[in-house]
């Protein structure tokens, strides 16, 4: 065993994550969750639910946050690394305020928090962070003593995320046929949003068109790219798309839209694609569907060759990178000088979200941020 680690002065970590339905009988009450004060009626969720009914009313995610969860301690127990770790969920069981009312009832004071979304954005980061304020101010109106909360950097560029995804578009690209290999196409994916949105994601120094969102995962999708040219010897074209939209259709969304793109691909004369959803840390429902049956259909319906890569789930390495986020963060809030890890060209991302970061419509308090009513 080696020598424990110092995790000081933190004393619990949070894995956060959106949640999902794990029956039919939740579908429905699981989206009055995700919708609530829009005011949707039943009959329509019912239709919006049509994805998860398909698949037996159950989400993936719920089970690949269970094994996350388990490659945590795992990797925890096996470095030394002394820290607990709960798990809460925004819109279902175990929900987000009942896992720190668990954590505050156990002697937790200092928490960190581990949200299962990589990049900046307001439905990726301060939608989270305004979660933490909700379920604090739930127990601040309990009379319970209210912990720190403090969350984990963006890791969309730490080396414990990336080299899992790349070895993943290598098999995807190692697993089409010979003929069509060396002229795939790789189809970078992420889950689309108001483009409104990604305007203004990251800092208010990153707002622009595309923002941080948008910056990002560019950044990524060139990492990988990069590498799967210097370990095949052929340089793949790629294309940042976008899945998953569910907003009015009168409001500009991120684009092109993944199959739209692979038709246009195909009518290229492209002769595969891989589509690497590297926008989503495991293979849940955006994922389970949009992807390996709509757009796979979609290839099909084309005659295109297509094949999927896996997401990072709970990768052994996305652990360690974990672990090593916390060591960081916790170092530095020691006053410890570190060097974070971070590839490509936007180095690693601020510990504390400041002011103006990926704001919302409609002003809501965010824990775990320079504007946070609990610092």
């Amino acid at each position: 065993m080696p020598d424990a680690l110092d995790a000081t002065p933190y004393d619990a970590l949070l894995l956060l994550s959106f949640g999902g339905p794990e029956g039919p009988d939740d579908v429905v009450p699981f989206l009055e969750n995700v919708t609530h004060g829009r005011g949707i009626p039943k009959e329509r969720l019912k239709e919006v639910g049509k994805h998860y009914f398909r698949f037996g009313g159950v989400s993936p995610i719920n089970g690949q946050n269970r094994a996350l969860l388990e490659a945590l301690r795992e990797d925890f127990a096996g470095h030394g690394l002394d820290l607990p770790v709960y798990w809460g969920n925004r819109n279902w069981a175990p929900y987000l305020t009942d896992t720190l009312r668990e954590m505050v009832a156990d002697g937790r004071r200092r928490i960190l928090v581990l949200a299962t979304s990589a990049y900046a954005s307001y439905s990726g980061c301060r939608q989270y962070r305004e979660n933490l304020a909700d379920a604090l101010a739930a127990l601040e109106a309990e009379g319970l003593e209210l912990p720190e909360v403090d969350k984990l950097r963006h890791y969309f560029n730490h080396t414990g995320f990336v080299e899992p995804m790349i070895d993943g578009v290598l098999r995807s690209l190692a697993d089409l046929p010979e003929g069509v290999r060396d002229g795939a196409h790789i189809a970078f994916s992420t889950h689309s949003i108001p483009t409104a949105a990604a305007d203004t994601s990251g800092p208010m120094a990153a707002h622009g068109e595309g923002g941080a969102y948008v910056e990002e995962h560019l950044d990524v999708a060139q990492l990988i790219a990069d590498a799967v040219r210097e370990r095949t010897g052929v340089d793949h074209p790629w294309r940042l798309v976008y899945q998953s939209r569910s907003g009015a259709p009168h409001i500009p969304w991120l684009e092109p839209d993944i199959c739209d793109h692979l038709e246009e691909r195909h009518a290229a004369g492209v002769p595969a694609v891989v589509m690497a959803p590297i926008g989503f840390v495991s293979d849940h429902m955006e994922v389970l569907y949009d992807l390996d049956t709509e757009a796979t259909e979609k290839a099909a319906e084309l005659g295109l060759p297509v094949r999927r890569s896996a997401t990072v789930g709970a990768d052994p390495r996305f652990a360690a990178a974990v672990r090593e986020l916390i060591l960081e963060r916790a170092a530095t809030e020691r006053g410890q000088d570190i060097t974070p890890c971070a590839l490509g060209t936007l180095g690693a991302s601020h510990n504390v979200c400041p002011v103006g970061c990926c704001p919302s419509r409609a002003s809501r308090p965010a824990a775990a941020g320079a504007d946070s009513p609990y610092a």
